[in-house]
């Protein structure tokens, strides 16, 4: 619509899905599954399996937005700067693509290809994404020119499952994809490892300031109207310090 609006698109046809009920279909346990067509309303009043993508859908334009917008649109449009994307990367989500003839499941880390590209080809529908629960320490945030309604300056996603002893660390609008901060990973593994997975983690400022700067460095961010480069990788830092004392704290 964005494409739209500016005149840069004039589709001859549109194809309405958002009444196929298959599409609308979540289920969360120990595996969780959001149907494409799932609105960013739904997973903020009946739960995401995600606290993080519940937050990351909470910063999503307005209230008519979110009524209207869905997790398959965030997918497909595959903007670096969707806002449940680093969510989805730092859980290891699996994109379900489906066909005519079949159907493939594509590992997120494989999925974007570029600035608004994907491996979807054209016969092919963004059905669902798939993930493992990474239990309740999580969390998203974003920077932005204004409070709300704002694509993000920069915007992190920070995942520690305590169960599988695993830390995702996924960045957005610092890159021409969704960027995971693999130096960052290990280094915030081997603080819980050091801790103890089922035990609190109390990290300290230089500590912080240290997964901060290894966050920072996993981005490859741009100069624009929104941000200078530098400003996004010291917002990324920032965050990241934040993310870890927050997370830490929940055992």
């Amino acid at each position: 619509m964005v494409e739209v609006n500016f005149g840069r698109k004039r589709p001859t046809n549109v194809v309405a899905i958002d009444r196929v009920n298959e599409l609308r279909e979540m289920a969360v346990s120990g595996h969780v599954r959001i149907g494409a067509g799932v609105t960013y309303t739904r997973l903020l009043d009946d739960g995401a399996g995600s606290v993080a993508l519940a937050e990351a859908s909470r910063t999503v334009g307005s209230p008519q937005i979110r009524n209207a917008g869905t997790i398959g649109g965030n997918l497909a449009t595959s903007s670096p700067a969707g806002d449940t994307l680093p969510v989805l990367a730092a859980l290891d989500a699996i994109v379900v693509l489906r066909s005519q003839a079949s159907e493939r499941r594509v590992p997120f880390a494989e999925f974007m290809t570029g600035p608004k590209r994907n491996v979807r080809k054209p016969d092919e529908l963004v059905i669902a994404a798939e993930w493992d629960d990474a239990g309740p320490a999580q969390t998203f945030m974003k920077v932005g020119t204004r409070n709300a309604m704002v694509i993000a300056v920069a915007s992190l996603a920070f995942v520690v499952d305590r169960a599988r002893r695993r830390v995702g660390i996924a960045l957005g609008s610092c890159g021409p994809t969704i960027l995971r901060a693999a130096d960052a990973e290990r280094f915030a593994s081997g603080l819980f490892d050091e801790a103890g997975w089922d035990r609190p983690l109390r990290p300290s400022g230089p500590t912080c300031a240290e997964l901060g700067r290894l966050v920072g460095a996993a981005a490859r961010p741009i100069d624009d109207v929104r941000g200078t480069a530098a400003y996004r990788r010291h917002v990324l830092a920032v965050l990241a310090g934040r993310a870890l004392v927050r997370l830490g704290a929940i055992a």
